[in-house]
């Protein structure tokens, strides 16, 4: 860089250039003087050189180079184009082959820090469990500081680390990367845009983080109002939605006038059309419906219906109560909630619901509502084809391509977390069953009512996935035990390698992982032993090792639910497990074939073949649906059945017991 000659004044001069001090303009190459015309200089300002152009959608090429823009204290890097600033761009550093048109104020005034350590009152309206914002955060940290507040000394040290990392963030300049697309937006204010973003249409950005990058480049479109903000890569934020203090996690997508408040969406969430306020909406949380509001509750790998709504007051000390719908959950159209509930996994809510229940050890249930009573279906969900095609679509379904991934996300539909609540739903169905007699019609439990039938149906699909999941870890273990192998041979191949994994299990926000390694690692934060980085790397490393840990936690289990102590286990009682494992797997298979028929029945298939005769329904039907036996999901299911069969069948014939 280097400051202009008196001649090269002149002749930018000539061109309707203007400046206060041109002593403070630098540029790199005199034959980019050329490109500058009708531009407005203050304060300190450095010029790339502009020797690229662009090629607009249509065709239109523009060259890069100033045009009809003030400038002060801006930094442009080489081959970018500003053209039409109809206000100024002040205090800002922007980045190689950039290109910047009808806008209207782009400025950083003062120290900023980029909507870091901005706090987020979520969950509780009225504060208690505020997350303070960082362009890392995984939705593990921001899990452990709205979940954890028990523990003072934590909180404290999580939320100083935070707010050393927003200080260090902090600038009074603002910065826009290299290949970015900024056009007709009117106002920027204290808002970093990293490479490749395009930012189109937008009304307001202030006081924001735009993690943009080559590999997930981040979209936000027409009308978008954000405040106090971060959007990670890969997203798009569209379509006149608007956000005050929220985190947009990766790969996510808000749009068609989508309003959200004080709350944190992580990696694949989808928000249209409602409303979101004070929620920790963990991954794929989805939204679609105009009428739906999600407030004060924390949810993932949620579907929400139409018209579905909570509520977190009862006019009585203001919105202060929250909720939790575990991961899997769904809400039928028109469904209700009122705050304080906690619903266990990969369970329905059909209905309005008033009653306050906690369903978390009872998951895969049905609450549906009758005659404004609560009824409680324990594990039917088990046997649902929307459960098992809602397990094969969210792994296909990330979006993240970004390789610096934030979040941890297990998928698992079966894990130690949800088969540890299924073992405490026997016992507490049980004890239901013993309290109140088998012969009860109903049975009461938290607010909710299960009939007998239920009850006893429900005690066989969990004891059916418990048989299921510990049959499939036991054969995985000796997937290599080579023929004819000693039942000492056996009993050194099941050992576990992990120390990690007994007792309890949480699930962080998608991370599935042993309460007592989760506990561990935070005893080492709370003492100063680890940063935020380190955090960060700790819960990727226990995501790493899951089924290590899964194998130590199931290693104890075979005792108490099969009988066999793996310690002593011999192959006849192996083969004992996997027939069992067998009979489960095919027989819930075969309940699954049977839900997914029920998709083609007549009763589907109501109106289709307008003005036409059965035949004509049926046939409209088949082209539309396709059939039950050229099905996908059909078909994977009988091919799941027959695999099942043939690899517990080669088991049994490698032990040698056929």
């Amino acid at each position: 860089m280097r400051n202009l000659t008196e001649l090269e004044i002149a002749l930018l001069q000539g061109r309707g250039c203007t400046s206060e001090d041109w002593q403070r303009v630098q540029i790199e190459s005199a034959d980019s003087l050329e490109y500058i015309r009708d531009v407005r200089f203050s304060g300190d300002v450095r010029l790339g050189r502009f020797e690229g152009s662009f090629t607009l959608p249509g065709g239109v090429s523009k060259h890069s180079g100033l045009r009809n823009a003030t400038l002060h204290n801006v930094t442009v890097g080489d081959d970018s184009l500003i053209e039409n600033v109809s206000n100024y761009i002040a205090n800002y550093d922007i980045g190689h082959n950039t290109y910047i048109e009808n806008v209207d104020l782009v400025l950083c005034d003062g120290s900023c820090s980029f909507g870091n350590g901005v706090e987020v009152s979520v969950l509780n309206e009225t504060g208690g469990r505020e997350v303070k914002i960082f362009d890392r955060m995984s939705a593990q940290v921001a899990y452990v500081l709205a979940m954890y507040r028990h523990r003072h000394g934590l909180s404290e040290r999580l939320n100083a680390l935070i707010d050393r990392y927003a200080a260090e963030q902090s600038s009074d300049r603002g910065s826009i990367g290299n290949n970015v697309r900024l056009r007709n937006t009117r106002y920027i204010h204290g808002v970093r845009i990293g490479d490749d973003a395009v930012v189109s249409g937008v009304n307001r950005l202030r006081n924001g983080t735009v993690i943009s990058n080559a590999a997930a480049p981040v979209c936000i479109g027409h009308g978008v109002i954000a405040d106090d903000f971060i959007i990670c890569s890969g997203s798009s934020v569209e379509d006149n939605s608007t956000l005050t203090r929220c985190f947009v996690g990766q790969s996510c997508h808000l749009g068609h006038g989508y309003s959200a408040s004080d709350s944190l969406f992580f990696s694949n969430c989808h928000g249209e059309n409602g409303e979101a306020c004070a929620i920790f909406a963990g991954p794929f949380t989805v939204t679609h419906h105009k009428s739906t509001l999600l407030i004060a509750g924390m949810f993932s790998f949620m579907n929400a219906g139409s018209g579905s709504n909570q509520s977190n007051h009862m006019y009585k000390l203001g919105p202060i109560h929250q909720g939790v719908m575990e991961r899997g959950s769904k809400t039928a159209s028109d469904s209700y909630i009122l705050w304080p509930s906690r619903v266990g996994p990969f369970s329905l809510v059909m209905g309005r619901h008033v009653t306050h229940s906690d369903t978390s050890n009872l998951p895969f249930s049905y609450l549906i509502e009758q005659q404004k009573n609560t009824y409680l279906v324990p594990g039917v969900n088990l046997r649902s084809v929307g459960t098992i095609r809602d397990a094969q679509k969210w792994p296909r379904r990330d979006a993240r391509k970004d390789p610096d991934r934030l979040d941890c996300i297990n998928y698992n539909l079966l894990s130690p977390f949800t088969i540890q609540k299924m073992m405490k739903g026997i016992q507490l169905l049980e004890n239901l069953k013993y309290s109140s007699g088998e012969l009860s019609d109903i049975y009461s439990y938290h607010s909710t009512k299960i009939r007998n039938s239920s009850l006893r149906k429900g005690l066989g699909y969990y004891r059916t996935a418990i048989t299921k999941f510990l049959g499939n870890s036991i054969i995985k273990k000796l997937e290599n035990l080579p023929a004819g192998a000693s039942d000492d041979d056996i009993r050194r191949e099941l050992l576990p390698t992990a120390a990690l994994g007994r007792g309890p299990w949480v699930d962080l926000a998608g991370l599935i992982a042993p309460k007592e390694a989760v506990d561990n690692l935070l005893e080492r934060l709370e003492e100063g032993g680890i940063g935020l980085r380190e955090l960060s790397d700790a819960f990727h490393r226990m995501h790493a090792h899951y089924y290590e840990y899964e194998w130590t936690w199931a290693y104890d289990k075979y005792a108490g639910f099969f009988g066999y102590p793996l310690e002593t286990i011999t192959a006849e009682q192996v083969v004992d497990v996997v027939k069992q494992w067998k009979e489960a797997v095919i027989g819930l298979d075969r309940e699954l074939y049977d839900d997914a028929r029920k998709e083609f029945n007549l009763a589907s298939m109501t109106g289709f073949g307008a003005d036409g005769t059965k035949e004509d329904k049926e046939q409209d039907f088949s082209e539309v649906r396709g059939s039950f036996d050229s099905n996908a999901f059909v078909n994977a299911v009988v091919d799941h059945i027959r695999v099942k069969e043939a690899l517990g069948d080669e088991l049994i014939a490698r032990l040698g017991r056929n």
